[in-house]
């Protein structure tokens, strides 16, 4: 019998959390290492922090020394489940790629790193190509729902002339650097001044989307524009991390535009929030795509933003490994799909 496939996780937020569960689920693959920054979760155990029984597949130490684990021969594939820049995850990939480990990445910057830094994908893509391992980022959004998904639509058309995306969602399973990052529970004046100075980045991806959609249309963009609004709350509301009071921020709601000329040819909707259903928001994701035919692929509730973004990280373990090496982009890669049976099978020998 095959070796299972060996994976370290390096971060264990709400996001690292729910990767160590699905894959604790799985047949096939195993957790071989943890690494974390957060010192209370340092010197645990991964079945104590994730609420289980003690096995043999989860008892397994928590280090907040990445050498410990990140070394040549430990593991086939690193999952970073840490920030959401380039700039900031740089350095965790590179100690990854140069322990000769696949890597992915649920920075959402990563994506399509190409859009935030060229200079530094570049450098990933000769790191892992030197070491002969694939980089991936990928996740709900950026990475599926508002570009890979409609780009696959677009394979059906002769012709377009607009395309719009509206994804409402839930932020409540998310954590605390996603709550920052959205501006939630602050006054609105305070959201104004944050998003000026860039404290409040909102959803971090327009860029990487509107990236994807240019490189798999073929087309270079006039420009591109966001606008980010924040949604206050009439209610209290609260989640697992943060609770809101009436005339708080709630969420941000942000809209890109991607010109052709002086024409829009792509606008992202994107609003964001805690507990929508407090005031009967209904989330949902619609694609509208004019051309020939023109196509409307509308569903509610949202594909859940965490356990999606959990599943789509898990699920391409064996599309990483399997790849040849460089940085690489969902575009690049097979159509996700779910794993159901033995992961080992999926796994090519190179």
């Amino acid at each position: 019998m095959r070796e299972n496939v060996r994976v370290v996780l390096w971060g264990l937020g709400s996001m690292g959390s729910g990767i160590a569960k699905m894959i604790l689920g799985k047949k096939g693959i195993s957790i071989v290492g943890v690494t974390v920054h957060t010192p209370a979760k340092i010197g645990k155990r991964l079945y104590e922090l994730l609420g289980l029984e003690a096995t043999p597949e989860n008892d397994i130490p928590i280090t907040g020394r990445p050498e410990d684990i990140v070394r040549k021969g430990t593991a086939d594939v690193a999952l970073i489940a840490t920030q959401s820049f380039i700039r900031d995850v740089f350095s965790q990939v590179k100690t990854c790629v140069e322990a000769r480990m696949n890597v992915i990445t649920l920075a959402e910057e990563m994506a399509y790193p190409w859009a935030a830094d060229p200079y530094l994908s570049n450098e990933i893509d000769r790191l892992a190509r030197d070491n002969g391992v694939t980089v991936l980022g990928t996740g709900i959004n950026p990475g599926f729902i508002m570009d890979l998904l409609v780009i696959a639509l677009t394979g059906v058309c002769e012709d377009i002339s607009s395309i719009k995306v509206c994804r409402v969602n839930d932020l409540s399973p998310f954590g605390k650097a996603v709550m920052r990052g959205q501006g939630v529970g602050l006054m609105p004046e305070e959201f104004a001044r944050r998003v000026e100075d860039g404290t409040v980045v909102g959803h971090v991806g327009f860029a990487q989307s509107f990236g994807m959609l240019e490189k798999a249309l073929n087309l270079r963009f006039t420009k591109t524009e966001q606008l980010k609004e924040p949604i206050v709350t009439n209610v209290e509301r609260s989640t697992d991390v943060i609770s809101v009071r009436p005339g708080q921020v709630a969420g941000c709601r942000q809209v890109g535009h991607a010109y052709l000329d002086d024409k829009t040819f792509v606008e992202l909707e994107h609003p964001q929030q805690i507990r929508p259903e407090a005031e009967n928001v209904t989330t949902g994701d619609c694609i509208e795509i004019n051309g020939l035919p023109n196509i409307r692929l509308q569903g509610s509730p949202e594909i859940p933003g965490g356990t999606g973004t959990i599943a789509i990280c898990v699920n391409m373990i064996p599309h990483v490994i399997n790849a040849d090496p460089g940085l690489k982009s969902m575009l690049d890669l097979p159509v996700p799909r779910a794993l159901l049976g033995d992961v080992r099978d999926l796994i090519r020998t190179k």
